[in-house]
């Protein structure tokens, strides 16, 4: 049994066997999704979060393990590695305690106390911590030769040695962060001269909390105001009581020597063990509330890719605009773009009448379904204005957030697909696909600047990627893809794919027309055994001859599937959306080594309903028609709107201006909030009421409570 997966399964409360099946299948090459929708029997059913943590925890622990190998082979290379210390820094797996034991031995620059070393001052600082009693200027004058001018100047010497025992005494750095976790506070102080180019922090001018109980957007907001130099932060306890406490732990008696050793304890904690220890606690409160930030953002973005498709139709998108006015794209079923040109409905050029002539023209002539307009500049007033309109038929009108459409209109995507547009011809088709198939839209986007998180640029880059593609890759998968018709972008997120094989999919489909089967996938260039194992059950074919194509049921499990249409005399097909027929099948005659219950309870119900999407459908909201701008509003209003954003301390929503409102986490419901995921999601269309207007800085306090 290897120590790391017990410590996994400890940490996680999973029973063992499944961690290590999990391992396993990680180590093997298997992704987070494969595992966890075709590998229950083997994991216990452990879902996408679990397998994640597991493979998180696994990495950390691999890490510490070779941070262990290289530490031991400092020591033993320094000749300092007892029997003792070896065995207790191989059973150490806490990152925090195996620095402490290490930094005795740890390389260090030209310290105070290694410059006494050398003036041959530790013998001497060895008789003070023995703290004998009697006077210590004659033990001291004994020191006083060559570098060492004066007793005094010996004891001081000596003082800086044992200071530096004192802060690498792994007791002493444990009791004093004890403190620091129990009581450490977060202070923040505006530094003179900064209050009027630090406005936006006017908070956290003069701020102070309990650094275990501050919010993490709390802690994000003091950091950047740090790093910009408008706040000069510190985190600390009570000095008094941390120097108490490792005087107890050091001084003996009541001596000259005891004395002096005490003066070193001081200055251990001033100079050394504080700053050390704030520093490892600013490190840890940060990490915290990164990890927090991320999971925000990260949940923010599954919720935007998993937003309602509103599926095949003919869509009018609209960029709007007030002088270079709204530019209009037509596509097709398919998002092919077929028309484009610019209309002037808004004020300077007033062309109203001419832009709806031309709107009401286009609408009819590419047999629009929908009209998709960007929520940015001027989009009120142009959701107004196309609202308006009579058309021939009934012509939905939605309000598709652009965040990020100017950075997709830049890419190098963009200028691929359309290299004869200009970026605000793209910018619309890039509106109008999102309401089409959001998914396959925003995931070629960098998910960074999709818009939906907060401090997105403060947190640790490296996890924020790791953490959103990863949320991309689960999305991509959860839903399903058609083989026949995803961009190389979306195919890249498919389990076991990538970008190179992505590539080669389309260009196989380029050359040799539309996939007839999976099967077929295993023509593709350098696609093999293990790649489609890994992708064929995300990926779907609606026209291939075997339904079970166009399902979520794995190819490996079409055995199965064929048994149980079998037993009944029936076709796949025959068996396939009949719930009654499903219903009957007596799971236990099909069980084997590999197919289990929860792999039998899949199969059951994605023949029920084969190829499901999981994400609803798109809705119209309106807003309030008399409110336009932000001085429309008074307090006690209650107005539609829709939520933009989630945060920790909770979230905004859209009521049909410029400015969006707040709702804080204590005005979301008639209930304690914790976190508000658990009330709200993105996009929901919810009813609020107005709380407070602040007109000078643009901001509307909204509420939930008590509005149906």
């Amino acid at each position: 049994m290897s120590i790391i997966h017990a410590l996994i399964s400890t940490s996680l409360s999973i029973p063992l066997k499944p961690i290590e099946n999990c391992i396993r299948l990680l180590e093997e090459g298997a992704t987070i999704p494969f595992i966890s929708r075709y590998r229950k029997e083997a994991t216990g059913g452990l879902d996408e979060v679990q397998v994640g943590q597991v493979k998180s925890l696994h990495e950390k622990y691999k890490e510490l393990e070779k941070r262990k190998e290289f530490i031991l082979k400092s020591i033993e290379e320094q000749e300092k590695l007892t029997p003792e210390l070896k065995t207790t820094i191989e059973e150490c797996w806490d990152a925090t305690e195996l620095e402490d034991l290490y930094l005795p031995f740890k390389p260090k620059r030209q310290t105070r106390a290694e410059m006494a070393r050398k003036k041959g001052l530790e013998p001497l600082a060895d008789w003070l911590m023995a703290q004998h009693r009697g006077p210590v200027e004659p033990k001291a004058a004994e020191f006083v030769k060559g570098e060492v001018a004066t007793a005094d100047e010996a004891l001081k010497g000596a003082r800086d040695i044992i200071a530096e025992w004192v802060n690498e005494d792994t007791s002493a750095r444990h009791s004093v962060r004890a403190i620091f976790a129990r009581e450490a506070m977060i202070t923040s102080k505006v530094i003179k001269g900064k209050e009027e180019e630090g406005e936006k922090y006017r908070d956290y001018f003069d701020f102070s909390a309990l650094l275990h109980r501050c919010p993490s957007h709390r802690i994000l907001a003091v950091r950047r105001g740090e790093s910009e130099g408008i706040l000069r932060v510190s985190i600390a306890p009570d000095e008094e009581k941390c120097i108490d406490r490792l005087v107890r732990r050091f001084v003996k008696n009541d001596s000259a020597s005891s004395y002096q050793v005490e003066d070193a304890v001081v200055d251990a904690y001033k100079r050394l063990l504080k700053p050390s220890i704030e520093t490892e606690f600013a490190n840890l409160s940060k990490e915290k509330a990164d990890e927090e930030a991320i999971a925000v953002f990260a949940e923010n973005l599954r919720q935007l890719l998993l937003a309602p498709p509103l599926g095949q139709k003919r869509i009018l998108a609209i960029d709007p605009g007030y002088r270079t006015g709204c530019k209009l794209v037509c596509l097709d079923e398919q998002g092919n773009l077929l028309h484009n040109e610019t209309i002037y409905p808004h004020p300077p050029q007033k062309e109203a009448s001419k832009a709806a002539s031309k709107v009401v023209k286009l609408v009819s002539t590419y047999r629009i379904d929908a009209i998709a307009i960007g929520n940015g500049t001027a989009s009120r007033e142009t959701e107004r204005f196309i609202a308006n309109l009579r058309y021939e038929k009934e012509v939905k009108v939605f309000v598709v957030s652009e965040s990020g459409a100017s950075v997709y209109s830049a890419s190098k995507i963009a200028r691929e697909e359309f290299p004869e547009y200009d970026v605000t011809v793209r910018g619309a088709v890039s509106i109008g696909r999102r309401l089409s198939d959001p998914l396959a839209e925003l995931v070629k986007i960098d998910p960074k600047s999709i818009g939906v998180g907060q401090y997105q640029h403060d947190v640790d880059q490296s996890k924020l990627k790791r953490s959103l593609d990863q949320t991309v890759e689960s999305s991509v998968n959860q839903v399903g893809v058609n083989l026949n018709t995803a961009s190389k972008h979306l195919l890249t997120y498919v389990s076991g794919l990538g970008e190179a094989l992505a590539q080669n999919i389309v260009n196989y489909r380029a050359k040799n027309g539309p996939f007839r089967s999976r099967k077929e996938l295993k023509k593709v260039p350098r696609l093999g055994e293990k790649a489609f194992q890994q992708c064929a059950g995300f990926l779907r074919v609606p026209d291939s001859e075997n339904p079970l194509d166009n399902s979520a049921v794995h190819p490996e499990s079409y055995p199965v599937v064929e048994r149980m249409a079998g037993d009944m005399n029936l076709s796949v097909q025959e068996l396939m959306h009949n719930k009654a027929l499903i219903d009957t099948l007596e799971m236990d005659r099909y069980k084997t080594e590999t197919v289990g219950t929860e792999t039998l309870t899949d199969i059951l119900q994605e023949l029920e309903k084969p190829g499901r999407d999981p994400r609803g459908t798109s809705k119209v909201l309106e807003f309030d028609p008399s409110i336009r701008a932000i001085g429309d509003l008074k307090e006690g209003m209650v107005l539609p709107g829709i939520v933009t954003n989630i945060t920790n301390f909770g979230c905004f929503v859209d009521v049909g201006i410029k400015e969006n409102g707040l709702v804080h986490i204590s005005e979301l419901a008639d209930r304690f909030v914790s976190n508000p995921a658990e009330v709200v999601s993105l996009h929901q269309h919810v009813k609020v009421k107005v709380l407070t207007i602040d007109l000078t800085r643009g901001r509307i306090q909204l509420s939930m409570k008590g509005v149906s």
